[in-house]
């Protein structure tokens, strides 16, 4: 079997195939301020009166928070209240809060062998702990707040076999977006990437989590790396112990891609598909000029990734005509990276410290873009509109190459500054 299917066997109680429809209980289900108001909302017009297992429940207002208008308030007056009204207790507020993917691992509330579902299609993220973790739709959710079931299909699975380790200023980033140029923006449509060989060990959990957050965008159902020692030691930092996992060796695979990790260059996405992916260097020689850097958010929003914008950020300022915007992805996050005297970096660099939030990623808040405008961001997307106007652009890039074109006011190679 593979990845995905060993984990969807052990929810099932039995072997289950690619192409299976399995009705199954999930062990975690989340939503957030967009997509939890319309499952309550379902839920309610379904004649809802109380969740099926509000222990299983995690609600996290982050895409908008803090409240930025009287509507994003709200949506979370609205969740706040159901969570009090069903005894949801995993309500994650400001103060508490931190960006759902970025929370929910550091707390401990995921952990490998889960079966998660959640109403945001960065869900997959989880798959780094050996979960298998899926995005679904608000009526899902509400699906399961009123029968305690989701219902999914098992996928097929591509083989991702990796060697080798990064060079410096590489990074998981720069594997994840190789990949999808690989693949394309829907090469894994419902299929589930597994993250498998020698190369794995080197990626830090860090580095796995951002490399499962953007499966979805190469249209994978879930994004799967093994449990080997990495993961239960990360695991066992939390009171977690878990057993290791891997796929078997006779398990089939409908594609297999091969990567070396020490042939990696960064890279950067230009607009506006996470796919139209180019190096680095060929990137710095049409110097493109810059308007905004983000860094952050749940795909590059953890310690490691402020520590690597802090490294190159340090001594240096920010050029005069960006603006540099960094959002620790959780409080803990935002904690380490004052102790580590990482947002003294920041600040001396001429950046802006956020609380820990989604909002530039989807153009909500805290760094929309205005019509023409430019922007490097750690984010996941750059579709049209993606962090504001219409007519604005945003290059996918990691924090190492985020925090150098931030420096050099045009998209940079880190390693040449």
């Amino acid at each position: 079997m593979t990845l995905a299917e060993k984990l969807l066997s052990k929810k099932a109680g039995r072997p289950v195939k690619p192409g299976e429809f399995l009705l199954l209980e999930p062990d975690v289900v989340l939503a957030n301020d967009i997509t939890a108001p319309l499952a309550i909302k379902e839920f309610r017009e379904h004649g809802g009166k109380r969740v099926k297992y509000p222990e299983r429940v995690v609600l996290v207002p982050d895409h908008f928070t803090p409240n930025k208008d009287i509507k994003s308030a709200s949506q979370v007056k609205l969740m706040r209240e159901f969570a009090k009204e069903q005894g949801i207790e995993k309500f994650f507020e400001i103060g508490r809060m931190g960006i759902e993917h970025v929370l929910l691992p550091e707390e401990g509330l995921v952990k490998s062998g889960d079966l998660v579902v959640g109403a945001d299609s960065h869900t997959c993220t989880y798959g780094a702990l050996g979960a298998f973790a899926t995005g679904v739709g608000s009526t899902d959710i509400a699906g399961f707040f009123l029968t305690g079931k989701v219902w999914l299909r098992v996928p097929e699975s591509i083989k991702v076999h990796l060697t080798g380790s990064f060079k410096e200023m590489v990074t998981a980033k720069d594997l994840i977006l190789k990949l999808i140029s690989i693949l394309g923006v829907d090469g894994a449509n419902y299929k589930a990437l597994e993250f498998l060989g020698p190369g794995v060990a080197n990626i830090s959990m860090d580095g796995r989590f951002t490399v499962s957050n953007m499966a979805i965008e190469a249209g994978g159902k879930a994004g799967i790396f093994p449990v080997d020692e990495n993961t239960i030691q990360y695991e066992r930092e939390r009171g977690i112990e878990v057993e290791p996992m891997f796929p078997d060796e006779s398990a089939t695979y409908v594609r297999e891609i091969s990567i070396d990790l020490s042939t990696l260059e960064p890279q950067v996405a230009y607009p506006f598909l996470p796919s139209n992916v180019k190096d680095v260097t060929e990137a710095e020689k049409e110097r493109i000029r810059i308007d905004q850097v983000v860094i952050g958010s749940c795909t590059n929003g953890r310690i490691e990734d402020l520590r690597l914008a802090a490294e190159i950020l340090k001594g240096r300022t920010v050029a005069p005509h960006v603006r540099c915007i960094v959002i620790p992805g959780s409080q803990r996050v935002l904690k380490q990276a004052i102790k580590e005297g990482l947002v003294d970096v920041f600040l001396e660099a001429n950046c802006v410290v956020s609380t820990p939030t989604c909002g530039p990623c989807l153009g909500g808040h805290m760094g929309v873009l205005a019509e023409g405008e430019v922007a490097v961001s750690t984010t996941n997307r750059n579709f049209v509109g993606r962090m504001g106007h219409p007519s604005s652009k945003v290059f996918l890039a990691s924090p190492a190459v985020a925090a150098a074109s931030a420096v050099k006011g045009y998209i940079a190679d880190p390693r040449r500054l």
